[in-house]
């Protein structure tokens, strides 16, 4: 059994308020979704629809003392409620991608990746959480990179 785990929303929606240029300070832009499919939320855990607004930031997504510390560019709608799917639930948003999924130790240190079709990632899932020394995954979307989610065992 495993959980997928989404981003918390009162990490980011203070920032909503803040002005383009406060936002510009901090590297982040606010976009508006202008079309189906194409702005993946972290906190909700589905894609904007077509003029909902957005921010576009940097997100340390694997702070560890590590080679493999991590961070990129993710996107947030503006009233996202924080997604927490059932226990073994992927979400739609994960299904229609390509997924690059890398397994890591305790120590922050990748043990293995492989990229899967999401139709396909709960037997990727199983496979990774089956071999030794694998705590938990990294989901990014393997055409851009960025971040999707972090999966963790459900016991």
């Amino acid at each position: 059994m495993f959980r997928i785990h989404a981003l918390p929303a009162a990490q980011f929606q203070p920032l909503f308020s803040l002005s383009d240029e406060e936002l510009a300070a901090h590297d982040i832009v606010r976009v508006t979704a202008d079309a189906p499919n194409g702005f993946p939320c972290r906190v909700g855990l589905r894609d904007a629809e077509p003029g909902e607004r957005l921010l576009l930031l940097p997100y340390e997504h694997h702070a560890v003392a590590s080679p493999y510390r991590g961070s990129g560019a993710i996107y947030v709608r503006e009233h996202a409620a924080e997604a927490s799917p059932p226990a073994d639930e992927v979400p739609e948003q994960l299904r229609r991608r390509l997924l690059s999924v890398r397994a890591y130790g305790a120590d922050g240190m990748m043990r293995i990746a492989d990229v899967v079709d999401g139709q396909q990632i709960e037997t990727l899932i199983a496979r990774f959480f089956d071999m030794p020394g694998v705590e938990y995954l990294h989901v990014h979307y393997a055409r851009y990179g960025c971040y999707a989610c972090r999966i963790t065992r459900e016991v």
